[in-house]
């Protein structure tokens, strides 16, 4: 029979792994692969964009704060359309377990992005929440940006102030623009990790 102590220690390594597992991606480390679909049904891997700078956008319609950066001042949809227009691809990952809020199906992701003039090259769905979980991703709106080589450059807040004003946001630093401008320039990104705020994400556990 084996000791307490090799029990206790067994225990204990279980968890280190099973936390290093969860553990959030490294800026400067290659980003992790995976394969989701569209809300049109189109399949799409993080490795078959390699050599374009990819974001990633985790996103609840129904969050408030993710409404302040979208219905209530369109912020969100005017950052999508400047870094798209740079040749970026920008995915919005939805990782809501299903009728959890702002599962929306289809039809009304379409209708919401049409209201919101929404920019993304596409709107991908997670219900397992695996990739979102890989990621670590734990608010709405978390934003991911990942350069032409595969190499997680910047993961974190859309911007520096974390309130539910629109107000604010003239105020703050966009932090997805900033980082993208040290690209184009070809420096490292200034401010690679921040505290991302807002609403949990709705993992089924």
């Amino acid at each position: 029979m084996k000791s307490f102590t090799s029990l206790l220690f067994a225990g204990a390594t279980a968890v280190v792994l099973g936390l290093a597992a969860q553990a959030a991606p490294a800026v400067g480390q290659p980003a992790p692969d995976f394969t989701l679909t569209d809300v049109n049904g189109q399949t799409h891997a993080l490795s078959a964009y390699r050599g374009k700078t990819v974001v990633l956008e985790w996103v609840n319609p129904e969050c408030p704060i993710v409404q302040k950066h979208y219905d209530r001042s369109g912020n969100l949809p005017a950052t999508q359309s400047a870094v798209v227009a740079e040749g970026a691809v920008w995915f919005a990952i939805n990782s809501g377990h299903e009728g959890a809020q702002g599962d929306f199906e289809a039809e009304e992701v379409v209708a919401w992005s049409r209201k919101n003039n929404a920019a993304f090259t596409a709107y991908l769905r997670d219900r397992t929440g695996e990739v979102g979980k890989r990621y670590d991703a734990r608010h709405t709106p978390t934003l991911f940006i990942i350069d032409p080589a595969g190499t997680l450059v910047y993961a974190g807040a859309i911007d520096s102030i974390s309130s539910g004003n629109p107000a604010d946001i003239k105020r703050a630093t966009n932090y997805v623009q900033a980082a993208f401008a040290d690209l184009k320039a070809g420096k490292p990104v200034a401010t690679p990790v921040t505290r991302a705020y807002g609403c949990g994400v709705k993992y089924a556990n």
